[in-house]
């Protein structure tokens, strides 16, 4: 199934570095997906997410590129998958393997799909949002999650942005402090169950799992 949602610009307006990151991710798909390890070297930590959702739970995908092979492990694992990506091309590639399953182009800037789910992934996708973007998406992940649920996302370490190279063009990635990332979760009534930098054994990741405990602090 596919739907549409947002626009490139989450704001509507001049687009940023990354709707770039958009841009090339749909202008190269094919080349991504090809350049996608499928060695499942994130399998610790996916079941480590998986523990906290229920069997034939359903997981919202943010930012589920070509579907390779997180989602794919997630399904084989009788879980229900809703992927987002603002890179059509990409979103094709997830259409045509996995069907049966819930696929959406739409910018997870500022998304709201009015309903929630059991678990929530972000893996290697937020981390291309510049810092401001970032602060944003503590809301949509409160938004998209049932009490109880689980969050797993990775990023970076240290406030600020870098612009790398993949296949000859610039791919921007951005970041928040570490003490950024925990004060935001917790504001939105996230409890930090684990959260590793660098992680040797995951290719180098920093790495988030939280659960979702109530609403705003305050609220």
């Amino acid at each position: 199934m596919i739907s549409a949602a947002g626009s490139c610009a989450a704001d509507g307006g001049v687009a940023g570095p990354a709707d770039e990151v958009i841009d090339l991710y749909n202008r190269r798909a094919a080349d991504w997906d090809a350049d996608r390890s499928r060695s499942l070297f994130e399998r610790p930590w996916l079941d480590r997410f998986l523990i906290h959702v229920p069997p034939q739970g359903q997981v919202l995908d943010l930012g589920c590129g070509s579907g390779e092979p997180v989602a794919r492990y997630l399904i084989e694992q009788g879980r229900t998958i809703t992927g987002v990506d603002a890179a059509p091309g990409l979103v094709d590639l997830c259409i045509q393997r996995f069907p049966g399953h819930d696929w959406i182009i739409a910018d997870m800037r500022g998304l709201d799909l009015g309903r929630s789910f059991d678990g929530l992934i972000a893996w290697h996708s937020v981390f291309h949002l510049d810092p401001e973007a970032q602060r944003g998406m503590f809301d949509v992940y409160a938004r998209h999650l049932k009490p109880g649920g689980v969050l797993m996302f990775t990023s970076g370490t240290e406030e600020g942005a870098v612009i790398g190279e993949w296949r000859g063009e610039p791919l921007y990635h951005g970041s928040l402090s570490v003490s950024a990332y925990r004060a935001g979760l917790k504001a939105v009534g996230f409890e930090v169950l684990a959260q590793v930098e660098n992680d040797p054994d995951c290719g180098g990741a920093n790495v988030w799992l939280a659960l979702r405990t109530g609403g705003r602090m305050g609220e």
